[in-house]
């Protein structure tokens, strides 16, 4: 018993400096946790105590993960949503923190990314260059009605 203290301050600690570092979940803190062979009782403590102490807030995570994806990657709301549930997020956090996109940014990154994607296709046929557009835009995980919406502005 005195070993599994032992190794759970250890966790505690190396998990503590991991969140002081940079944004996680607590999913993903716990699969890490669980790599210390932790019962699930020790584990549940531990990401309570991160919590308790501000180490760990999923919502915080989740802020962090939409803007940084939107900002930085360009995705659109489905793709992050995917990954977030992925993580086992909370739904009404990610649908809020998705719905805090500022609408006119989103339509400006959409238009671009397809504005750059159309300037790399070879296709000389106005209906498969839209295709490949389209599929483009929807894997970086933009809505597709409003892919449709604004492809007129991308093949002027």
């Amino acid at each position: 018993m005195e070993n599994q203290e032992s190794i759970a301050k250890q966790a505690y600690s190396k998990m503590a400096q991991l969140c002081s570092r940079s944004e996680q979940c607590s999913s993903d803190i716990r699969k890490k946790i669980i790599a210390f062979d932790l019962d699930n009782d020790i584990v549940d403590d531990i990401i309570e105590e991160l919590k308790a102490e501000k180490y760990l807030n999923d919502e915080r995570y989740i802020k962090a993960y939409v803007a940084d994806k939107f900002r930085i990657n360009k995705w659109g709301r489905i793709k992050m949503r995917h990954y977030l549930r992925m993580k086992g997020l909370p739904e009404d956090v990610i649908k809020n923190e998705l719905d805090e996109i500022d609408e006119e940014k989103y339509k400006t990154v959409l238009i671009k990314t397809m504005k750059t994607k159309a300037k790399t296709v070879k296709k000389k046929n106005r209906y498969e260059k839209m295709g490949q557009i389209i599929r483009f835009a929807q894997t970086r995980g933009f809505e597709p009605e409003l892919i449709h919406r604004y492809m007129n502005l991308v093949l002027e």
